[in-house]
């Protein structure tokens, strides 16, 4: 799978939200990820390593354009 990630991209992680979404929205790129649950808009910071294995698939890319 391909690991380039780009801010407001929608992923689908293994394993679901306790709110029962398991779509999430990437709101900080680091060492850490920051994701946002699309269904409750809960925050969590997740280790880049752990987040690259999770991922499940990317449902939305938002790709930036080239000047």
């Amino acid at each position: 799978m391909v690991k380039n990630f780009y801010l407001g991209d929608i992923v689908e992680m293994k394993k679901g939200h306790p709110c029962g979404g398991n779509a999430w929205e990437i709101i900080r790129l680091g060492a850490d990820i920051k994701v946002k649950c699309c269904n409750c808009s809960r925050i969590v910071m997740i280790p880049r390593s752990k987040f690259e294995k999770d991922v499940k698939k990317i449902i939305k890319q938002n790709v930036p354009e080239e000047k």
